[in-house]
């Protein structure tokens, strides 16, 4: 658990993170879904498998517009976000989405979310509409959102994940 940040670097990701940014968004999903996913599905999460595959994603990168930031503090990937063009059907032309922002649970609270999402935010312009999807049940990421500008717009979804229909609420902004 991180008591106190050193002075977080804001960066984008590139190939040679996949495996801290695995371990994050492993570590992250186990400690903020416990209660909302199954116990078992959590349990299964393997950072293996999910470096490979951060290894693809960040090797298209930009080429297919889409860019994750790492938050780093000294030699510590603490963070991740990844933004890149809205998967919904009733997107509009340009419209930009938050794939995810997860962090190394000791991190929570420090800072690093804001700064991940002011970082994103700012580098598509105040004009871009964005949106993404929560679990409605995850009151903490519910309430950051809000605290930066985003609103539900009524949209919902149910997610089937380890074997429970979680429901998702879409958030907007702009």
């Amino acid at each position: 658990m991180v008591e106190q940040l050193d002075e977080v670097t804001i960066r984008i990701a590139d190939e040679g993170d996949a495996a801290e940014i695995a371990r994050v968004h492993v570590r992250s999903w186990q400690e903020a879904y416990a209660g909302f996913v199954p116990a078992e599905y959590l349990a299964s999460l393997d950072v293996d498998e999910r470096t490979a595959a951060w290894r693809r994603d960040l090797r298209r990168g930009p080429q297919e517009h889409v860019l994750t930031w790492v938050a780093q503090t000294g030699s510590s990937l603490v963070g991740f976000l990844t933004l890149g063009p809205c998967r919904d059907e009733d997107a509009r032309r340009g419209e930009r989405e938050i794939y995810s922002v997860y962090l190394d649970p000791g991190t929570w609270g420090h800072g690093v979310a804001r700064d991940l999402l002011r970082t994103a935010l700012s580098e598509i312009g105040s004009g871009t509409r964005v949106s993404l999807w929560v679990l409605a049940d995850n009151e903490r990421a519910r309430h950051f959102y809000r605290r930066h500008g985003f609103q539900p717009d009524g949209v919902e979804r149910l997610d089937e994940l380890g074997g429970a229909d979680l429901l998702e609420v879409r958030y907007r902004r702009g």
